[in-house]
């Protein structure tokens, strides 16, 4: 049985590198192993149907709709003037802007794709004006937008507390410090990268009262979009609402914003918004059908089982296992987007990961800064293709600074996370989750 898992998986990788839609990739290999491996696709669709019915999945295609929402809604664009009003006369000040906003912007939408088509039409121009190259611009935004996979609410922290049955608040804040700390190592990589960049101009120089008055004008304007994550979060993680419910909420906030405060969302971009929202949420919904199917069948086989057993044939050191685990994701991350690869790996590695003894929580954490980073990382890469579409520049423009910031300030992190537990632990713990 094992050698038609394994020519499933031939057949899986075959099809995603000959660029065959997600959907029909995952759907083809279903079908495979219905009719080679004897699994009944009648009991499997039944159960496919009981788990997408769970009110925990109505969060996802929600902060999509609140995402693409607020993109349209000039939330970013407030906040960026905002943060521009501290950090604007700094040498490298606006590339800080730009991490710290795309991290903001994910507290909001919890979706990478949200951070750089938000903010990347208002950033990338701007710093542009301001001297940066156009291709590092581009890399930084682009690389700074999946911390909307890990500052919390994610999505994919939503799809794998659904799918592990673990706590999803406490899988929202094992992110947190590696969100956090990914900021930082990001912001310092580019203010001493701003230093050798002559061409950079510095807003001109204010008397204090004058500051003192932008800054006064530009907060009261840029309150509504501070306060739609304080209460989004705070709502969350003082029990008054439940993930989907925030999610709702962040729609709704969204709409009188976009409309009444902002102005920006009118009738006609309102409708495709929407309808943008629709489309992409009914793909993800197929998706996800069709690789939790696949990831139940592999389950049901007891994949889980020979993985573990092939891994303690090779080596019974925990240090050697995860760095495995984590270059196996990373190819994961790379061929396939950060929720598909959640719901086929987890359910797969978890059984692992538990005998080496390391907690459930902590191991979502290792999942989404890995998969996070397949965003921006070829063949895959939608995040990236997406970011360099939107900052007209090329390939060759944006890899190296894209490299740059994720071998220096991205892999420090993910290491970090995978070998200090307390990083993505500290915060469950205390709340009172661990």
């Amino acid at each position: 049985m094992l050698t038609i898992v394994l020519l499933d998986v031939i057949l899986l990788v075959l099809l995603l590198m000959l660029s065959v839609p997600l959907p029909y990739c995952f759907g083809g290999a279903l079908m495979f192993m219905s009719i080679f491996g004897g699994v009944s696709m009648k009991s499997m669709m039944l159960w496919a149907f009981n788990q997408m019915i769970s009110p925990i999945l109505l969060a996802s295609p929600l902060f999509v709709l609140a995402g693409t929402l607020m993109g349209g809604s000039g939330i970013a664009k407030r906040l960026l003037n905002l943060a521009d009003s501290f950090v604007g006369r700094i040498k490298g000040g606006i590339g800080v802007v730009a991490v710290a906003t795309c991290a903001f912007i994910g507290a909001i939408s919890g979706s990478g794709f949200t951070g750089v088509a938000a903010t990347g039409p208002i950033l990338i121009p701007r710093m542009v004006d301001k001297g940066y190259p156009r291709g590092y611009a581009t890399a930084l935004v682009t690389v700074s937008s999946i911390l909307g996979l890990l500052i919390p609410p994610s999505v994919i922290m939503i799809l794998y507390g659904w799918v592990t049955e673990t706590s999803i608040l406490a899988c929202f804040l094992s992110t947190v410090g590696p969100g956090l700390a990914i900021v930082v190592t990001f912001s310092i990589i580019n203010l001493i990268w701003a230093k050798k960049m002559p061409n950079i101009v510095l807003e001109p120089p204010l008397e204090s009262s004058e500051k003192r008055k932008i800054l006064l004008k530009r907060m009261r304007v840029a309150l509504p979009a501070i306060a739609m994550p304080v209460i989004i979060l705070g709502g969350i993680y003082g029990g008054i609402f439940t993930p989907a419910e925030a999610a709702g909420v962040a729609c709704v906030l969204s709409i009188p914003v976009g409309f009444f405060i902002y102005r920006e969302l009118k009738f006609d971009n309102f409708y495709k918004l929407v309808g943008e929202s629709a489309t992409s949420v009914g793909a993800i919904m197929t998706m996800i059908i069709f690789t939790l199917m696949l990831s139940q069948t592999y389950v049901m086989l007891r994949v889980p089982q020979a993985i573990i057993e092939i891994f303690f044939n090779l080596t019974d050191s925990k240090i050697i296992m995860l760095i495995i685990i984590n270059i196996f994701l990373f190819f994961v991350g790379m061929i396939v987007n950060d929720a598909t690869g959640m719901i086929l790996v987890a359910p797969l590695l978890l059984p692992l990961v538990t005998k080496l003894g390391i907690s459930p929580i902590h191991f979502a954490a290792i999942m989404g800064v890995n998969l996070a980073m397949g965003g921006v990382t070829p063949p895959y890469a939608s995040i990236l293709y997406l970011g360099m579409r939107i900052g007209k520049c090329e390939f060759k423009e944006i890899v190296t600074p894209t490299m740059v910031f994720l071998l220096l300030g991205y892999l420090p992190v993910v290491i970090l996370t995978t070998f200090i537990p307390e990083l993505s632990l500290y915060l469950p713990r205390l709340m009172g989750l661990l």
